[in-house]
């Protein structure tokens, strides 16, 4: 019975969606898929980044576009957020229930998406970082929390299985949204002015941005390649900035009002076992490692133990080695291998599915598995294979090609699934060390690392990549005829800095003129990013195995007496 003495949304608390007796319980996990599918999207977040980079130029970025560096930051303040959101409000959770947070974060996670619609079409990235990035991210870590502690309380004979089940709609997210963004990107985009072909106009140079001379005076161009103008249906040449749209603004409103309907659809379904509940026939087994406890650690209590920090390097480390490669999965591998005829723009967006596939997929058998070998040895994994995995990268990329191009599908996809095998394996994991009780609230803290990773991650690969095409810009530039310089820029060699800066020189226009046998150095711009993950892994596996039964004088009966009674 609802408290008549309460708020207006006392109906959605936890002791007013008690499951009744007979109950199934099957009923409870596709509601939770629903919702993490939704905020999963989040995954897909490398698809908006060429629209945005290129939102006034269109078909090539113009000087005021924002940058790539500046645009990934967006998804790195998501993840941030969740893991914030997830940490203050786990506790919350176990107080108020799974639907009450569910609603919250389907009002956040839409709601973000209109505010960041309104910062791209005004062209204020403030607004796309708060809206998307800060209540995005608070939806996302709510509604990524609101059904775990649920799950594990309504299938303790199969924990890995049952988060695995959630959470693998959280992978999965990119899956749809991908495909999805896409398609409503080109429903609402529209091709800008053109004006001829690059020879045919007449263009002048100042302050690195490029001027149209025409009748009425002179405007800002940009000059796109026959790629870059393919994508629209146009041709190589000149086209006028601020005269077409990407469609983003629009998708990000589209996205916003979906989200909402179908997270508060799916959070009108979740319901809570009555206390004492447990599967029928069902009898706990012993652990034959020790690492599964019956008894229960106090939330406040879990952060005072090594063994919440030594999950903490590992989740952290884990995510990290995995977020900044799919923060930019589609730019990477358009620059590794974009010299290919078979790597289209379809193809670099089927590579954006498929590592949510992967990722979907992985968190199912990863953590399924971990039911069987456990969740130690199930992180072990993660980070022997992975280690040599993310080393063979720099090898792939090199070596160029049709077969490297499949070594590097390959080994990517299979890093995919043990990132998300690591953060389906998680929640089984911390029942197994701190107990049930407040299973929920210590994951949503531990998922601080989550917020930790969504920073490193996307920092590492961003700052090293562009350290890298610095460098190889740098090296180009000192190969290439000043004449023939200035022909191509419209400026002398001795502006390269503020030209770069303007995006007027890339490393693509600078091979257009460098000597003959010059070496294209984008394939080996993420080289660097890839052996400091790898060693990253390699510390996680030290902390994993540091991992043991944590201590009894932290057992919640020696620790809050009172939270044992109230139980």
């Amino acid at each position: 019975m609802s408290n008549s003495s309460g708020g207006a949304l006392d109906f959605l608390k936890k002791e007013n969606i008690i499951a009744p007796e007979g109950y199934n319980r099957w009923r409870v996990p596709p509601a939770s898929i629903a919702i993490h599918l939704c905020i999963g999207s989040v995954y897909a977040w490398s698809v908006f980044n060429p629209p945005l980079t290129r939102e006034l130029g269109v078909v090539a970025s113009a000087a005021e576009d924002w940058s790539l560096s500046s645009v990934v930051w967006i998804f790195s303040v998501a993840i941030v957020s969740l893991g914030l959101a997830a940490a203050f409000g786990g506790k919350w959770l176990e107080k108020v229930g799974p639907r009450y947070v569910g609603v919250v974060a389907a009002t956040l996670w839409g709601g973000g998406f209109l505010i960041g619609s309104l910062g791209i079409s005004s062209h204020q990235l403030w607004l796309v970082y708060l809206g998307y990035g800060v209540l995005g991210g608070a939806g996302l870590g709510l509604g990524y929390v609101s059904p775990v502690s649920t799950l594990i309380r309504w299938f303790p004979d199969r924990r890995g299985m049952a988060t695995g089940m959630a959470i693998m709609g959280f992978g999965g997210g990119a899956m749809i949204g991908a495909p999805l963004i896409q398609w409503l990107l080109e429903l609402f985009q529209k091709a800008p002015t053109f004006l001829g072909a690059e020879g045919a106009v007449a263009l002048v140079t100042e302050g690195g941005k490029r001027f149209a001379e025409t009748a009425s005076g002179k405007i800002e161009v940009v000059v796109a390649t026959v790629e870059q103008a393919a994508t629209f249906g146009g041709e190589a040449g000149v086209y006028v900035v601020g005269s077409g749209n990407t469609g983003a603004a629009s998708t990000f409103m589209a996205l916003g009002i979906g989200y909402f309907i179908v997270m508060m659809i799916a959070a009108f379904q979740y319901r809570v076992p009555r206390e004492g509940w447990k599967p029928e026939g069902w009898v706990p087994k012993p652990s034959t490692s020790g690492l599964v406890t019956r008894n229960n650690v106090h939330i406040d209590q879990a952060l005072r133990t090594p063994q919440f920090w030594l999950l903490w390097i590992v989740l952290c480390f884990n995510v990290t080695a995995g977020i900044g490669v799919i923060g930019v999965a589609k730019t990477m591998i358009n620059e590794i291998f974009g010299d290919l005829a078979l790597v289209t723009a379809a193809f670099a967006g089927t590579y954006v599915l498929m590592i949510s596939v992967f990722n979907m997929v992985g968190r199912f058998i990863w953590a399924s598995t971990s039911d069987f070998i456990g969740r130690k040895n199930t992180y072990h994994c993660f980070f022997v294979l992975g280690t040599l995995l993310y080393v063979s990268i720099p090898y792939w990329a090199g070596m160029g090609g049709t077969g490297a191009l499949f070594g590097f599908y390959v080994a990517t996809m299979v890093i995919f699934t043990m990132y998300g095998g690591g953060f389906a394996t998680i929640p089984a994991y911390l029942a197994d060390i701190f107990g049930t009780m407040h299973v929920g609230g210590i994951h949503g803290r531990l998922l601080t690392a989550w917020s930790t990773a969504g920073v490193l991650g996307p920092f590492a690969i961003t700052y090293l990549r562009n350290l890298s095409k610095d460098n190889a810009i740098a090296d180009l530039a000192s190969k290439v005829d000043p004449a023939a310089f200035a022909e191509k820029f419209g400026a002398p060699l001795t502006q390269l800095n503020e030209l770069v800066a303007a995006k007027t020189v890339t490393i693509a226009g600078l091979m257009d003129i460098v000597p003959a046998g010059t070496v294209d150095p984008t394939s080996s711009l993420y080289n660097t990013t890839m052996y400091c993950m790898a060693a990253l892994l390699v510390i996680a596996f030290f902390a994993n195995l540091m991992v043991r039964p944590v201590g009894e004088r932290h057992h919640v009966e020696k620790t809050h007496p009172d939270a044992v009674a109230a139980e």
